[in-house]
């Protein structure tokens, strides 16, 4: 999971699209892959600023 989203980060710093990077995730992990949504919120992220690729802390239920 992690390494995924240091492969969104790589392909978010070569100017590469959520949906490029998306593409490309899939063609190489195939199933495992992020989501086009999980794709499109980390990129959202990145443009905010936030290259933080760790899991945030998260109030239980």
């Amino acid at each position: 999971k992690q390494h995924l989203r240091e492969a969104l980060l790589f392909c978010f710093n070569l100017k590469k699209s959520a949906a490029e990077a998306r593409r490309l995730l899939e063609e190489a992990y195939g199933e495992y892959a992020p989501s086009k949504t999980t794709c499109e919120d980390w990129f959202k992220r990145f443009r905010s600023g936030d290259f933080d690729t760790e899991d945030k802390e998260r109030s239980g239920r």
